[in-house]
């Protein structure tokens, strides 16, 4: 069995698992739904309020709500082992127990838990950009259509970078760092506004440091056609979600460093 049929499988365990008990896999992935949808109600009242933000309309930023929701819950679903290295493997020692398996460490947590409950936040992301693009005046073209596509997959990139940073990290500090949640909830509620409501110092954080910027802000700004009127060329919204995945391949690094340098907290 290669590693993606190892993959596979173990998403497909993590179904049945999950089906085992039908009743509480729907009522926690309405909740997953309800909680987020909140959310976007907060959005539209604060527009009721005050009717734009800088010159952004509640659509324009509805869109942006919408594609970084949507990155975000496709890493939450299949990201959660990186997450919970510190707590459950290592601090127990059971990261031993991978390491002992003639199988990629990197496969083994990626398929661990597979978060199928996170589709109702995927619902939502999907719910919100459908509104956003129907209230917006933009002609939307196979171009534009791709462009976002491109933007949730840098914007997946990096979180899914984000979370392999904190286990990472959990090599040396044995428990997960609740810190790096300021990037990765924090992140999204960064990026679900346009960079230029934020002060400069924050701006070049989001775009140099953890370019959650780069992976939304100037790929919806193309789409809505704001490029010019917020003084970059519109060909950088296509390349700027590469930065996604550079981070990515970066925690990578970071992730086979860390375990050639595991200490078992059994020895």
């Amino acid at each position: 069995m290669n590693e993606f049929a190892l993959f596979r499988c173990y998403v497909r365990n993590c179904l049945r698992a999950q089906m085992l008990y039908p009743n509480a896999f729907l009522l926690r992935l309405a909740s997953q739904f309800l909680i987020t949808i909140t959310e976007f109600g907060g959005l539209y009242a604060l527009f009721a309020r005050f009717g734009h933000i800088k010159g952004w309309t509640f659509a324009e930023v509805a869109l942006f709500y919408g594609v970084v929701s949507t990155a975000f819950s496709l890493c939450d679903m299949s990201a959660r082992g990186f997450d919970m290295l510190g707590p459950q493997f290592i601090k127990t020692g059971d990261f031993d127990r991978i390491l002992l398996r003639p199988r990629s460490a990197t496969v083994q947590l990626a398929g661990f838990e597979f978060g199928f409950t996170t589709l109702g936040r995927l619902a939502q992301g999907l719910i919100a950009t459908a509104v956003a693009l129907s209230l917006l005046p933009v002609a939307l073209s196979a171009a534009k259509i791709a462009l976002l596509l491109w933007a949730v997959a840098g914007g997946f990139a990096l979180f899914y970078g984000i979370l392999v940073l904190q286990g990472t990290l959990s090599f040396w500090t044995v428990e997960s760092l609740e810190v790096v949640n300021t990037l990765t909830y924090g992140g999204v509620e960064a990026a679900q506004y346009p960079l230029d409501i934020y002060a400069g110092w924050l701006r070049k954080f989001l775009i140099y440091v953890v370019p959650l910027g780069c992976v939304v802000y100037f790929p919806v700004a193309a789409v809505l056609g704001r490029s010019a009127s917020i003084g970059v060329p519109e060909w950088l919204g296509a390349a700027t979600p590469l930065a996604g995945f550079a981070f990515l391949a970066v925690a990578f690094a970071a992730w086979r460093r860390g375990i050639a340098h595991y200490t078992s907290t059994g020895s």
